[in-house]
């Protein structure tokens, strides 16, 4: 055990999660000075470790001594530096915009945030080619997120708004979230906001049958004005909701680009998460999409799940590779409180790291000789390895509402349970949230109050 001692700062937060990259929450005590001297007499025996002694203001410079010292005592030099936040492309492009050139944003994610190489050359890669194809936002557009809180099963490690409801519940849920639609419809005209994309997600919107998703997708063309759309994602996920018919309407509705989420491609694994699919359901999936003659296909695949093997991953992706995809997601497994995981080994993540780096390696290696290259990162806490998400795509198709949400530079409208909108300030470069309810029940009978949230906060903001 270690108690550990941050002078001169106020909140030790952030500190907090850097260590936690490190050594596990029950290995640790992280206090402020104010903190410390008063639990002292109470604080159980324990090695003493005290950073920041020469009081600096400089959070990043509090943050390398802390990594410095741990990978001393540890041996371990995570690849991410001292970054602990979810958008670290985001920060590449705030350093291209202040210091201008490639070299200097190199040497200052070496320098000053101890990044490996191998992340400096992802980042920058990743920024530059997001520049290349979507380059900013347009003027007065937004991206538009629906929400579908339903899923068949709870996945092991899910900590989304998923439910399991009735055709009744759901068939309810619905007309509140076509008046929102309506609602957001009308106000996004009158105040001038185009759609630049559309992400129907969930939860698993091919939870909804065909005539539901026929009927919500109707609704979203004729209320939003999808003159200046450049993508319509709908997240199809799991295998087993995907039918023909159902691909039919997606596709009548001129979606452009959906995601089939495999997650793997081994039978056990399927069942040890609670998905009630085989492996041939994905494969029958995409040859329902082949058929039907959906443009972008996504793919969803986990890294570092129960009982898998990095021969195991490489069999899931050689199988993923042969169906055809445009776009393959590859997630690192992360703990999350809300997951049904967390109740299972609450340290999980902390014992895959070795097998999720030689997993990722993999990847990188396989999709790059299969023509893929990453077009968006992202990192959450609680990730095996402390690593990362990366989307790769292969013949210029990356997601634009992906790389959007990530850059947070670009007003969202979340609409239907557990959406998070945000408002974008550009003159201030910062974002409001404007979140709804997560609990789709309170979402329906409080439904005027989200829609009054967007008006104040949002559509009244919009100049």
């Amino acid at each position: 055990m270690y108690n550990i001692i941050i002078k001169n700062v106020e909140n030790k937060y952030d500190f907090a999660e850097l260590i936690k990259i490190f050594l596990r929450p029950e290995e640790f005590n992280a206090y402020t000075e104010a903190e410390y001297a008063e639990k002292e007499e109470n604080c159980e025996s324990a090695e003493l470790f005290v950073f920041n002694e020469e009081r600096s203001d400089d959070k990043n410079e509090i943050k390398r001594e802390i990594y410095n010292k741990l990978s001393q005592l540890t041996g371990e030099k995570p690849a991410w530096g001292i970054l602990t936040g979810v958008r670290p492309v985001k920060l590449t492009g705030e350093l291209f915009q202040r210091l201008g050139t490639q070299a200097a944003v190199e040497n200052e994610l070496a320098h000053t945030y101890l990044l490996a190489d191998e992340k400096i050359s992802l980042l920058t890669d990743t920024y530059n080619y997001q520049q290349k194809t979507c380059g900013n936002p347009p003027n007065n557009s937004v991206g538009v997120y629906i929400g579908i809180p339903f899923c068949p099963t709870r996945c092991l490690y899910c900590s989304f708004t998923s439910n399991q409801a009735g055709d009744a519940e759901i068939t309810r849920y619905l007309g509140a979230l076509k008046t929102e639609i309506r609602y957001v419809g009308r106000r996004m005209r009158e105040t001038g906001l185009t759609a630049e994309s559309i992400y129907i997600g969930g939860g698993t919107p091919t939870t909804l049958t065909a005539e539901q998703l026929d009927d919500l997708l109707q609704t979203v063309e004729d209320n939003l004005d999808l003159r200046m759309l450049k993508e319509f994602t709908v997240e199809a996920g799991r295998p087993d909701t995907i039918t023909y018919e159902k691909l039919e309407a997606i596709h009548k509705h001129k979606v452009e680009r959906i995601s089939i989420n495999p997650q793997s491609m081994k039978e056990r694994t399927l069942e040890l998460i609670g998905r009630s699919h085989e492996p041939s359901d994905i494969v029958k999936a995409f040859q329902k999409a082949d058929q039907v003659g959906i443009p972008i296909v996504n793919a969803d695949l986990i890294t570092g799940l129960p009982e898998e093997t990095p021969e195991d991953f490489a069999r899931t992706l050689d199988e993923i590779l042969a169906l055809d995809p445009e776009n393959i997601t590859v997630h690192t497994l992360a703990v999350k409180r809300a997951s049904r995981l967390v109740d299972v080994d609450k340290d999980f993540h902390y014992k895959q790291a070795q097998t999720v780096a030689e997993m990722l390696k993999i990847a990188k290696e396989k999709l790059k000789a299969a023509g893929f290259r990453p077009y968006y990162l992202y990192r959450q806490k609680h990730m095996a390895g402390a690593f990362e998400n990366v989307g790769y795509c292969k013949d210029d198709t990356p997601s634009i509402y992906n790389i959007r949400i990530m850059e947070e530079k670009q007003t969202i409208l979340a609409l239907g349970a557990g959406g998070i909108s945000k408002m974008y300030y550009p003159a201030e470069n910062r974002l409001e949230r404007v979140p709804n309810v997560s609990n789709y029940e309170i979402y329906i009978s409080r439904l005027e109050e989200m829609l009054d949230r967007k008006e104040q906060n949002i559509f009244k903001e919009v100049k």
